[in-house]
């Protein structure tokens, strides 16, 4: 099996409360292995060492309709993004499980972010593991 190229570099969201949805993507991200890596007066910036993947700026029109999937390494961490979000005011879109309409092994769960936006985590794994 050959390497996935990566196809995006980053993705940025526009916020209409830039604590509430901090705290909202540090709690979802980082069962995915996330942290957040940089802060400033109007935004934040979440991913993994040496990369800031995935952004958030304070607005007045935030984004309201984007679908952002994160990539999960195992099933136990599509759960516990899945739990962390609806501890911190994500709302349930879709619990964990298989959806075998996209592939026999996707395993996801969506929710909606404090702005209505559709978060998935995802993992592509064929076993639970």
């Amino acid at each position: 099996m050959t390497e996935r190229r990566v196809v995006v570099d980053h993705v940025g969201l526009l916020v209409s409360d830039l604590e509430r949805s901090r705290r909202f993507y540090a709690a979802a991200l980082a069962p995915l292995g996330f942290d957040l890596v940089r802060e400033e007066e109007d935004g934040a910036a979440f991913g993994v060492e040496g990369a800031d993947d995935f952004g958030i700026n304070l607005n007045a029109e935030p984004t309201v309709r984007a679908h952002v999937a994160f990539v999960a390494e195992h099933r136990a961490a599509v759960d516990a993004f899945y739990a962390a979000a609806l501890a911190t005011g994500g709302q349930d879109r879709s619990a964990p499980a298989l959806r075998p309409e996209y592939h026999p092994s996707y395993y996801a769960a969506f929710v909606s972010d404090p702005d209505g936006n559709n978060i998935e985590a995802v993992c592509h794994k064929s076993s639970a593991g």
